[in-house]
């Protein structure tokens, strides 16, 4: 990729005692260098992906170290590195974007857990629930039960994360389990501080290799050793895990000053909590709270003698628990009756059964608990008075503005190269009637919103085409799937083509290739155009050589020419799957290498040429047609200069990267023809300047000549 990281690398480099200041995921990599760790991988995907970018621009750190980096071509992958760990004491660290990406490593990572590891394990999670998540609303937290893998979640500063980080490590090898460290959106970009420790080499590394090769039949997942794991699970993993949880204080109290009234609630949640209890009266900007807390740092497993230690002698135990099924709810529940406490649990019905636990969400739960349990009234008027405030807030901006703001969907970046290939999607169907589109994951899964709503489902990353083979022979045309270049080396190329030639599929593949997974970062693909020594890949060779006989590559921002192809693969009497790749660089990354170079000619006086687009106001005729052909974020109104019309016209403004799709949809669909190109030419040349002059005297001529009235002398 064209950013660099360099100034994220250099934090990497503190040692024993000095500060970092920095945000939690890239506290997150300093503390995997100082745990030992021998190896890392993972696949990119936020809010985790930074973890990814910063490690891969400090190779040369790594490699001094002796630790193995890798970016892995899936979480699958990913997840199968961990394998080092069983057999050997080596310490393994992989990250990924969770639910999505756990459920493609969970093959991998429910063999992990079962045959149980010798070197930590630790699976560093980006929980992408809530009101800033772009997936599906699921929780790690069930996968771990299953799998009895062991869930940490820290409080969201920056010390409590390294720390738990270190202690991960430490708690796999005492139970040899792997473990799972969650972050929430806000942990991960939290900023703040920590006093670091030197960086350490791994006991065994690339610089200090292992002796032998070790085999142990028991750690092979088959009979009967998977007998044997699952006792293990119980019989002693379980156990340990309790005993280092409790003897290292993973988990944490916070005293206060009522006796007979609790909080318990998840460690990524603190802050948000102490936020609430501040707002109510109930703590200080410190962090010195009146109710005494219970912070779950390890979600799983509960340690039950400390919810039990905790939970004495209260009459009352508020719960926060974000999401849902209720886990923690039903657990604690069932550890308090058995025990036979008398102590009552307010969880989820005083917050939210679903959804994130957002700073309205707290400030009702905790005022509705702290008003249930009579506590302080002044207080609890306090929250009514300010929730009643936060409210307020809202009506008042919707009545000032005469009616509620419209929804802004997110969509395409300006210039992109997917959007044109969704502007000759929707003319194709301008002629040829509805079409199912099977949509995937990535940039272009933008095209389900408008102005295109493009996309009849999506069911996974490089499950465009695996997703069309079912609806496919049940319709009267051919399917069309979208999958991005990510996707296709993700999951797309095996599940998607290899499974579409070998059962004889007839339908439309459309590849979009930009040339990096620009969605999560705009890391580098197999397909990259790669800076270092690591061999390209090439899609069209990989689709040939698995038979795909109809192939064709198509520019991006070509739309006529992207519309006859879609045709001809929609009506073509040729039987398979046919292909078309979308061929457009990701326009961020184009301008991340472009701009330096210009600004580099500038200085140095070379030449320099921008193109531009801009709309004729005399030409524009105001019904809009292009801008919801394109949707392009710089193709928008303004009010029209001609005082006898009415209607805003079209106008281009400043965010144009002149990729030019204006033009080529109003040419594909012989709109108005009132867009023109603009060449700004910076440091012309003697021929640019003189060019310029004669196009200005040719100009004044004509304009002269149109000036005389009709019948006048000229």
């Amino acid at each position: 990729m064209e950013r660099s990281f360099g100034a994220e690398v250099g934090k990497l480099t503190l040692g024993q005692g000095e500060i970092f200041h920095g945000e939690g995921i890239l506290a997150v990599a300093k503390a995997l260098l100082q745990s030992g760790v021998s190896y890392i991988g993972g696949y990119q995907g936020a809010p985790v992906s930074h973890l990814i970018d910063v490690l891969g621009d400090a190779r040369e750190l790594l490699d001094r170290l002796g630790i193995y980096f890798e970016s892995s071509a899936s979480e699958a992958g990913a997840a199968a590195m961990l394998g080092a760990s069983i057999n050997y004491p080596l310490r393994g660290a992989v990250t990924w974007k969770s639910t999505v990406g756990t459920n493609v490593a969970s093959d991998a990572l429910s063999n992990l857990a079962s045959a149980g590891v010798k070197g930590g394990a630790l699976v560093i999670l980006g929980e992408d629930y809530g009101e800033g998540s772009s997936i599906i609303q699921e929780r790690t937290h069930a996968f771990a039960m299953k799998s009895q893998m062991w869930l940490l979640d820290p409080r969201p500063n920056l010390n409590s994360i390294v720390d738990t980080v270190e202690k991960g490590f430490e708690l796999s090898e005492a139970s040899n389990t792997p473990v799972m460290l969650q972050l929430r959106i806000r942990a991960c970009h939290v900023h703040g501080s920590f006093v670091c420790r030197d960086n350490r080499q791994p006991a065994h590394s690339r610089k200090h290799l292992l002796e032998t090769a070790e085999f142990d039949y028991g750690r092979i997942c088959l009979p009967p050793s998977i007998y044997q794991h699952e006792r293990a699970k119980i019989e002693a993993r379980w156990p340990a895990a309790l005993d280092f949880i409790r003897c290292e204080g993973l988990n944490e109290v916070f005293d206060g000053e009522s006796k007979d009234v609790g909080i318990i609630v998840q460690g990524g949640l603190y802050n948000g909590l102490m936020r609430a209890l501040q707002r109510v009266g109930l703590a200080d900007a410190f962090g010195r709270s009146d109710l005494p807390i219970y912070v779950l740092n390890v979600v799983y497993p509960l340690v039950p003698d400390e919810v039990l230690d905790f939970c004495a002698d209260k009459r009352a135990v508020m719960l926060v628990e974000e999401g849902q099924p209720k886990y923690l709810e039903d657990a604690i529940q069932a550890i308090l009756r058995r025990a036979g406490a008398g102590t009552e649990l307010h969880g989820g019905r005083i917050f939210a059964l679903a959804g994130e636990y957002s700073g309205e969400v707290l400030l009702k739960g905790v005022g509705a608990f702290v008003e249930a349990m009579g506590l302080a009234p002044a207080a609890a008027t306090g929250t009514d008075v300010e929730a009643a405030r936060l409210l307020g807030l809202r009506e008042q901006a919707t009545a000032e503005l005469g009616a509620p703001v419209p929804a802004r969907p997110p969509g395409f970046c300006v210039g992109c190269p997917e959007r044109p290939v969704f502007s000759a999607l929707k003319l194709l169907q301008q002629r040829t009637g509805a079409i199912h589109v099977s949509a995937d994951i990535g940039c272009h899964t933008f095209g389900t919103l408008p102005p295109f709503n493009m996309g009849n489902t999506v069911l996974g990353y490089g499950l465009g085409l695996a997703s069309s083979s079912a609806v496919g022979p049940m319709l009267n045309k051919r399917v069309v799937s979208i999958m991005g270049d990510g996707g296709f080396w993700h999951n797309g190329f095996t599940s998607g083509v290899v499974n579409a030639v070998y059962n004889g599929h007839d339908s439309v593949l459309v590849i979009l290739k930009n040339g990096y997974t620009s969605a999560t970062g705009t890391q580098i693909i197999p397909s990259s155009r790669q800076v270092d020594a690591r061999p390209e890949l090439d899609i069209e060779r990989a689709l040939e050589g698995v038979g795909v006989r109809w192939i064709r590559k198509v520019p991006s921002y070509e739309v006529s020419h992207m519309v006859r192809t879609l045709g001809e693969a929609m009506s073509t009497a040729e039987p398979g799957l046919k292909v078309i790749i979308a061929d457009g660089e990701c326009q961020l990354e184009r301008q991340r290498r472009i701009k330096p170079e210009a600004a580099r000619r500038l200085k140095a006086g070379e030449r320099i040429v921008r193109t531009r687009f801009a709309v004729d106001d005399r030409v524009c005729t105001g019904d809009h047609a292009c801008v919801r052909l394109s949707g392009c974020p710089s193709l928008t109104i303004k009010p029209n200069p001609n005082p006898l019309r009415v209607d805003p016209v079209a106008t281009v403004n400043q965010g144009c990267v002149g990729c030019g799709l204006c033009g080529e949809a109003a040419h594909a669909d012989t709109l108005c023809p009132s867009f023109y190109k603009v060449d700004i030419v910076q440091n012309p040349s003697r021929w640019d300047r003189f060019l310029y002059r004669m196009r200005q005297a040719v100009i004044s001529l004509l304009a002269a000549r149109d000036s005389f009235p009709a019948g006048a002398p000229q």
